[in-house]
């Protein structure tokens, strides 16, 4: 059969099953444009959660030095990963990242890295459904749960819940190009928004302080004076300008380092549409995070915990303002803001649904996607309800990222690296293997270095996945030598898996 003729029955199938491609590569007809991607990124991280990421940087204390360079090195290290690491795979293979996985390591493999791929979209996806629960609570006036609720404290708050995550839920199921399409309305609003949240704090800062701000001189001694003024609460982590670049360089390891962007950025035409991610990465882990950080810290000023004493004394108290969204944006902004917060939750938890829907989904194929998100939603909803989650947000994005990284570096070697040592990329589908040592041992023995750095070497996890990344390709590529030494025979022609399969490569997509 010709590849046109592949690629044709690819698409009568796939387009029955529901247009999303699951299991072939995206067709020429389906994929998307650039502005497409610059609504999807601007919106799904300029969103609720940097309502909350913004306040945890105030909390952990860092100064306005280390915030402001820390996010501008961070994030662009970000967008070059997306740049250089995903996007060429993704165009040029344009399967999902759970699809491209089992053809890698075998279907019991990664039966057991969808599981945890997908509950870690799920707490992921539930602290933004938090976020904008925070929102529907100022609206209704029930109690809002505190710095320090794990559990749920009021039949207000679970209600918020449930009607937020099943409107996120009914989006995320109807499929990325509807994801994209709602995120593509919201964002440019959200955007104002979120910049209005800087400039109302910043009149508080100057109002409160009697400040002149008449040049950039002036607004920098404020910022490190009032705004930023580096003193940590009891209890957080304590953020240099270095855990500053690899937390925003890594909040998102996930998608770019461990490649789970792969199944979005496989409906890009072209392979430098992932620079898109700059729209998110500089409006919303950069403007948003300042903004919202602003916000709180006004709170602080007004609390008069500017110095490290006072900041014990408010801690052994219990009196640190909390750092709650809904609350902090009703604040500055009133109506309009409240309603960004519910929707800047909804344009980042739908994109994470519709993942970890894929990652369920690889798990059991004979259940539609659209089953199978409708079940994953409720599920985050149902962790959404224990704010707790969100507010240990910094940590767990760190712990997120390590989870997957080993197998973005996995990927990563088995398409570049493999075919030029001779070995076989896509080996347990030439093989017929169901499970492979190479990627399971390589996952499992990578996290175990990095937790036994973490606990036993002093490095903390902000750090650690970036050597870990490393660790990881290193023994890839020598758990593969030793699996496949014995089994390169004539029967498998020597070389990558990718070109063997017309319904895997296109052409068109190889020359991008």
């Amino acid at each position: 059969m010709s590849d046109n003729l592949h690629e044709q029955a690819a698409a009568v199938e796939t387009t029955a099953a529901g247009g999303e491609y699951e299991r072939h590569p995206v067709p020429p007809n389906a994929r998307l444009g650039f502005k497409n991607f610059i609504g999807m990124y601007a919106g799904e991280h300029t969103a609720g959660t940097e309502l909350m990421i913004g306040p945890l940087f105030v909390l952990a204390g860092v100064a306005a030095f280390d915030v402001v360079m820390g996010l501008v090195i961070g994030n662009l290290l970000a967008v070059l990963s997306w740049l250089f690491l995903t996007a060429p795979i993704a165009t040029r293979v344009r399967l999902t990242l759970y699809y491209q996985l089992e053809r890698i390591a075998g279907r019991y493999t990664v039966i057991l890295y969808n599981l945890a791929n997908g509950l870690a979209f799920c707490f992921l996806a539930g602290a933004m459904i938090t976020v904008s629960a925070t929102a529907v609570g100022v609206w209704f006036g029930f109690p809002l749960p505190t710095l320090a609720d794990l559990m749920p404290n009021s039949v207000g708050w679970v209600l918020s819940v449930l009607g937020v995550g099943i409107v996120i839920t009914l989006v995320a199921a109807y499929g990325y190009r509807f994801v994209s399409w709602f995120a593509n309305i919201a964002a440019p609003w959200m955007v104002l928004i979120f910049l209005g949240f800087g400039i109302v704090s910043l009149k508080w800062f100057i109002d409160a302080t009697g400040s002149e701000v008449g040049s950039t001189a002036d607004l920098w001694a404020l910022a490190e004076t009032a705004i930023w003024t580096g003193v940590q609460v009891p209890g957080q982590p304590d953020f240099s300008i270095w855990h500053v670049i690899f937390f925003a360089w890594f909040a998102n390891m996930a998608m770019h380092v461990g490649m789970s962007d792969l199944s979005v950025l496989r409906f890009a035409r072209k392979s430098w549409y992932s620079i898109a991610s700059a729209a998110g990465m500089y409006v919303g882990h950069f403007m948003a995070w300042l903004a919202a950080s602003m916000l709180f810290a006004f709170q602080m000023y007004e609390a008069g915990l500017t110095s490290d004493s006072a900041m014990i004394a408010a801690a052994e108290s219990g009196s640190i303002p909390n750092p709650l969204p809904g609350p902090l944006a009703d604040q500055a902004l009133g109506v309009a803001g409240l309603i960004c917060v519910i929707i800047a939750g909804w344009t980042t938890a739908n994109p994470t649904i519709y993942r970890a829907g894929l990652a369920f989904q690889a798990v059991i194929p004979q259940v539609s996607r659209f089953k199978v998100t409708i079940g994953t939603g409720l599920l985050t909803t149902f962790v959404a309800m224990f704010p707790g989650v969100a507010m240990q947000l910094l940590g767990f994005v760190a712990l997120y990222g390590l989870l997957l990284m080993p197998i973005g570096a996995v990927i990563f070697i088995d398409f570049w690296v493999l075919p030029k040592l001779r070995l076989k990329s896509f080996y347990a589908e030439y093989a017929g293997r169901k499970a492979t040592y190479p990627v399971l041992g390589t996952w499992l023995i990578t996290l175990a270095i990095c937790l036994v750095l973490v606990e036993f070497a002093g490095i903390e996890i902000f750090f650690v996945a970036l050597p870990g990344w490393f660790i990881a390709a290193a023994l890839f590529i020598a758990l593969s030598f030793m699996a496949q030494k014995s089994s390169v025979t004539s029967t498998f022609a020597v070389g990558t898996g990718y070109e063997r399969n017309s319904s895997v490569t296109s052409t068109e997509s190889t020359k991008e």
